[in-house]
């Protein structure tokens, strides 16, 4: 990722002292403020790659550090098939130009047509690099950290709590059901869905790319969420679902909550040159419900990752196990 912020840097103070222009469609401080967040959020990504792999890392307070993976993993890991698709759309003689500057690296300015090739390489090796790093070393963390998370089947949790209740259909959470509508929606703009598109001409392959995969991965999420919740089905290996719940999940909070801001200033502010496909105010609509359900769908899939019987013990072990050694762990949310 270390590129990727001295870019970012670089665009920052060339567009203070005029020696580069900034992004299509933003003012010098919408640009220079667009920018700086984004520098922000790469050292933040450093920091917990670090954190990740160093053995100081296991003395991190659990709760922020796994809210920073949860957040970059959403980004990250679930654009990885992103990366491959627009690749093949490209190699084909495809347009690779988003038209809503929503792909990975061009929401915050690298889709530019002013940017040069070199640097649009390194951003998006250091995407795609961060996005595999976590994949790798985020499971590998939590083994070290909490074994307890990946051991066991769905319906442990649900039989420990003495509720055989719990497994019917009918307790499915209410983020699996927003998620799985949220996954329509999308999916049914890809596909080709006009109701709700405000300017259909726009949308090119990059945006049906983009549109599909978050859709996708929307479906995945409360399809995983609806599975710990109703601990079915019973005997699947609980890791699977939890894994693809985080990243979907994960997707749902922080690209709708990136998406978010810049949907509602281009309402407001209407830069010239940047049109949205999407009827700005449906969109806005679906990506406050999406942060919300991601949010929802994460606390369902941290109260499912642990039996019951085993949690005020390993609190206490947790509290204990926090010593200068740094073997012990530490819960990796506040709600254990």
């Amino acid at each position: 990722m270390t590129p990727y912020p001295v870019i970012k840097a670089s665009w920052v103070i060339g567009s203070l002292i005029g020696v580069l222009p900034t992004g299509a469609g933003f003012g010098p401080a919408e640009w220079v403020v667009l920018n700086t967040a984004t520098v922000g959020m790469a050292a933040i990504g450093i920091a917990v790659a670090l954190a990740l792999v160093r053995p100081w890392g296991m003395r991190v307070p659990g709760a922020p550090l796994a809210f920073c993976a949860w957040v970059g993993t959403g980004f990250l890991v679930s654009a990885l098939p992103y990366a491959v698709l627009s690749s093949l759309w490209a190699s084909s003689g495809g347009d690779s130009e988003s038209a809503d500057g929503s792909a990975v690296g061009a929401g915050d300015g690298a889709g530019d047509a002013t940017m040069p090739g070199w640097e649009a390489a390194l951003i998006q090796l250091g995407f795609v690099g961060m996005g595999l790093g976590l994949a790798l070393a985020l499971p590998a963390y939590l083994r070290r950290r909490r074994p307890d998370v990946f051991a066991g089947r769905v319906g442990d949790a649900v039989r420990d709590r003495g509720a055989a209740g719990r497994s019917s259909l009918r307790h499915v959470p209410w983020s699996a059901v927003s998620g799985g509508g949220l996954g329509v929606v999308w999916l049914y703009w890809a596909i080709g869905g006009t109701w709700g598109i405000a300017h259909p001409q726009t949308r090119d392959a990059d945006w049906r790319i983009l549109t599909g995969l978050w859709g996708s991965w929307a479906l995945v999420a409360a399809v995983a969420t609806a599975m710990i919740a109703c601990g079915r089905p019973g005997r699947l290996a609980r890791r699977l679902p939890i894994a693809l719940g985080w990243i979907g999940s994960g997707s749902l909070f922080a690209w709708s909550g990136w998406k978010l801001p810049l949907t509602l200033y281009v309402a407001l502010a209407s830069p010239p040159g940047t049109t949205l496909p999407e009827n700005l105010a449906a969109a806005a609509i679906l990506h406050v419900i999406a942060v919300g359900t991601g949010v929802a769908m994460v606390r369902v899939l941290v109260r499912g990752a642990l039996p019951d019987r085993g949690r005020d013990g390993d609190r206490g072990r947790d509290r204990a196990g926090m010593g200068g050694d740094g073997r012990g762990r530490s819960p990796l949310s506040a709600g254990h």
